[in-house]
């Protein structure tokens, strides 16, 4: 879909004449001019502005009444004058009438110092007021949410929270109840406002009237100082600001980049920088000794690893996932395979795909962008769902939908969030996202004999997938197809090439491919040369390596000897639960790099080191669409302490630096995480030229800047895979999913205990009906002598004959189950609470700390049916 063409036209403020986009809100103009007009509801990224806070009133030549700049378009010759008399008399009026009842509770109010509020009062107010009479008072603090605080009394009623929750999150939860100089915020039936986004209206509030619970009283700004850098929380790698006191980080807010996050954070996002100041965090490096870690010093940890790393030589591994960025996966791999001659590296959970389909679905010509999601013709989703993978792209499609009218494919095995706003969807079979895409293939390219076969094989049919590609190319040529990382498993990589060959997507402007990686920088550890198939850049190996799953076999048959986890946790995220669990009791030594005490380092590792987390770290990462963003430290990170000399946490680049020494390679030793990134920008073809000052705060897309050579894809019949088991003799199809909330950062954040994933079985009513269980039972899902409890969620979209269970749950994990197929039974006597979170909200009688907790709760990204 073309993007809107920008005019510019002339017009005059205050005597002046300004240039400015023709269409712009007159009160977006007057910036062009150096001309701030002041606004409390008004928010560009809401939509179109509601004029309900009348505080932007300016004159126009020619229009009799006073007009509100954040709803007047600007025009050609339009003369605006924002100093006259008659303006500064309306404006006062209306900051005397906000000030009627507002508390003006400056001293402790967590917004004073950084208030609009405050700011447009002694730039626009009267200066004093008439008012003696009592104020209104409600009972405060009230727990908006476990994570948002509300004093109803100071609210403005803006609508900007209110807004955001109907027009951007579409979770449709805030409304404003009661009228008049009773009005205040809150939902509809009282619940507790949970919801992925939640966090956005803390900082959308103009004022003090909604607050973080994690940082209410905390800090004023005079204590504080901010550090931009990049959320490595999860693949959308969202710009933040964190906010610092004494070396911690106090809260995380937005740092609006257009092309990447559009201004908003999910709540995992914005509150989970709680666990880089836990108990649970590694502080120094640890050394088994017997069957227990114990604390010990960096030189007694290194010679340990080092010395496991030259005796198992090419028989060693390594595992990258997490905060992992390219300085530290390049540096690794460079260590494994230069200085160890071991190839056995992954960063992937589903499994690798071969080298020429890699590097042709790199070429920058099929890179699609964040911006494409809002103004393509068609989104299709494969296999995956934004909420959970990359939430912020959620909220992006949304508002393709809804202002440009960009129309949604989903094709999934499992409903996703989007669903009720797509024009289009297609359910197959669980792990049969390869099928899906060879049928789909064959429909595009015409062939009947392969369409029937492959559709059959998705467990759906070619009537489906012939319909689904007429919706698909009904809207225009302007295709982003968004992929999980799960799909690609088998032939699926190059059916998907073909789809794109087909579509020429390749050769339409707007058009293209966007994985979304497992892990948050799947792309760029894997062009830093971190994978089993090929070298930094893409580069061709002479003997490729063992992907993840052939790790974890060699481990436990013994021809492996040791394995690297650098912020790997397999026995929670990888498939096959038992074999990893084997292969981690066999290997001889298993070094791990964490920022947390997990049950996995606890049980397994010999040798740990402590892990930065992102707030500390420096270095780069790689966006899904190719755009290199910079790590940067805010915090100090975490020193030795008087009492264990040689402790404390050091850079990962330095401790990999360390090792290579230690081995003998003097050339592998850097004095800098900027010398790593020189080198690694040096080794990749693609990356050449780049610097850290040109990467800045905004990042670089290195497909705009580089033609990297892959050759064109010749579309070739692909095989129909194997086809998915049927539900049969009361077994169901196994499914799986990873929530949002499924990590260990969750896990260990006070603020998020309430949101930490729980088992979950999906069930069709029809099924559940079956099999005599309810939602909240909780039931025993077997396999082959395997068992995983789980609390039952019924949904009516599930397709009946399958379950899905939650991916990457500290309890109760769904990687013990490893075939298609499981059975279903009820735990007599056992139920399972879907909310534990006090089901009104509860206002404390003094302070916040007067809340009721909240107890563990599972969120689901919105209700759905």
């Amino acid at each position: 879909m073309p993007r809107p063409e920008i005019k510019q036209i002339t017009f005059s403020i205050d005597g002046r004449e300004v240039t400015a986009p023709e269409g712009v809100m007159l009160v977006d103009g007057a910036k062009y001019g150096d001309v701030e007009i002041p606004v409390f509801c008004y928010e560009p990224k809401l939509g179109q502005p509601v004029g309900a806070c009348r505080m932007c009133l300016v004159e126009i030549e020619g229009i009799p009444k006073l007009q509100t700049a954040c709803s007047t378009p600007v025009r050609d010759g339009m003369v605006v004058h924002t100093q006259t008399e008659r303006v500064h008399q309306a404006q006062r009026a209306v900051v005397e009438f906000l000030l009627v009842n507002h508390p003006l509770d400056c001293p402790v109010c967590d917004k004073g110092g950084e208030c609009p509020l405050q700011d447009i009062t002694y730039g626009w107010g009267p200066g004093t007021s008439r008012f003696i009479e009592p104020k209104r008072h409600f009972k405060k603090p009230l727990e908006l949410s476990p994570l948002v605080a509300i004093d109803r009394e100071r609210c403005i009623l803006c609508y900007r929270c209110v807004r955001f929750s109907q027009e951007v999150s579409e979770d449709y939860q805030l409304i404003l109840l009661e009228r008049g100089a009773s009005s205040f915020v809150g939902t509809f039936d009282g619940h507790p406002y949970v919801a992925p986004f939640s966090g956005n209206i803390i900082e959308l509030c103009p004022v003090g009237a909604l607050t973080s619970r994690a940082y209410r009283f905390r800090a004023r700004p005079w204590d504080i100082e901010g550090a931009g850098t990049v959320c490595a929380g999860c693949a959308a790698q969202c710009n933040v600001e964190l906010t610092v006191r004494d070396e911690r980080v106090m809260r995380v807010l937005a740092r609006d980049h257009e092309g990447v996050d559009d201004g908003w954070l999910c709540d995992k996002g914005r509150f989970s920088y709680q666990a880089a100041n836990v108990d649970e965090r590694i502080t120094q490096p640890l050394v088994r000794e017997g069957s227990e870690l114990f604390p010990a010093s960096w030189d007694k940890a290194l010679a340990a690893a080092s010395g496991a790393l030259k005796k198992a030589g090419d028989r060693a591994a390594a595992l990258a996932d997490g905060t992992s960025t390219n300085e530290e996966a390049f540096l690794l791999q460079e260590l494994l395979r230069g200085h160890l001659g071991s190839n056995h590296l992954s960063s992937r959970i589903y499994g690798e795909q071969p080298l020429d389909v890699q590097r042709a679905l790199a070429d920058p010509k099929l890179q699609a962008t964040v911006p494409d999601l809002e103004f393509a013709h068609t989104v299709l989703l494969v296999d995956c769902d934004p909420i959970d993978d990359a939430p912020v792209w959620d909220l992006r499609i949304r508002k393709g939908i809804r202002r440009h009218g960009m129309k949604l494919a989903v094709a999934s095995a499992r409903p996703t969030a989007l669903d009720s706003s797509a024009s289009a969807t297609l359910r197959f079979a669980p792990g049969a996202g390869e099928a899906f895409l060879v049928a789909l293939d064959a429909a595009l390219s015409g062939d009947g004999g392969n369409l029937g076969g492959a559709a059959s094989a998705a467990g759906t049919n070619a009537t489906a997938i012939r319909e689904f590609v007429d919706a698909l190319r009904a809207r225009g040529e302007e295709i982003v197809i968004v992929y999980g990382e799960r799909a690609l498993r088998g032939q699926a990589g190059r059916a998907l090439l073909n789809v794109a060959s087909r579509l020429n997507l390749g050769g339409i402007a707007g058009a293209g491919l966007l994985e979304l990686p497992a892990t948050p920088n799947g792309r760029g550890v894997r062009e830093a040369g971190f994978a089993p198939g090929h070298g930094p850049g893409y580069s061709t190996l002479a003997a490729p390596g063992l992907d993840a799953q052939g790790i974890a076999q060699a481990l436990a048959d013994g021809e492996l000897h040791t394995i690297w986890l650098h912020n790997a946790d397999p026995l929670r995220t990888h498939p096959n639960r038992r074999l990893w669990d084997r292969a981690l009791h066999t290997a001889q030594t298993v070094i791990a790099v964490d920022s947390v005490m997990t049950d996995s380092i606890r049980e397994h590792a010999d040798v740990v080191f402590p892990a930065e987390a992102y707030p500390e770290k420096e270095g780069t990462l790689v966006h899904p669409d190719g755009r290199v963003q910079r790590l940067r430290p805010a915090t100090a990170r975490p020193r030795a302490v008087a009492s264990l000399p040689g402790t404390g946490v050091r850079p990962l680049w330095q401790v990999i630096s360390d090792i290579s020494a230690a081995l003998g390679h003097d050339e592998g030793v850097h004095i800098s995480g900027a010398q790593a990134s020189v080198k690694l920008f040096a080794t990749v073809p693609f990356f050449e030229g780049l610097t850290l000052d040109e990467i800045g705060g905004r990042g670089v897309r290195w497909p705009e800047r580089h033609d990297f050579v892959s050759p064109a894809w010749e579309p070739a019949k692909l095989e129909i895979p194997p086809a998915a088991p049927p539900a049969q003799d009361g077994a169901l199809r196994l499914g799986t999913w990873r929530p949002l909330w499924a990590n260990k950062d969750v896990d260990v954040s006070p603020i998020l205990h309430f949101a930490r994933a729980r088992q979950i079985a999906e069930l069709s009513p029809a099924d559940a009906e079956a099999l005599g269980v309810r939602e909240g039972d909780r039931v025993a899902v077997r396999e082959n002598g395997s068992s995983v409890e789980a609390g039952v969620k019924l949904r009516s979209a599930i397709p009946s004959g399958t379950v899905f269970l939650a991916e990457a749950t500290k309890d109760d994990p769904v990687n013990v189950l490893t075939g298609a197929l499981v059975t279903i039974e009820r735990v007599a006597g056992a139920s399972w609470e879907p909310s534990a979170v006090p089901q009104q909200l509860t206002p404390a009688a003094e302070g916040l700390s007067e809340m009721p907790p909240s107890a563990p709760l599972p969120i689901p990204p919105r209700e759905l049916t």
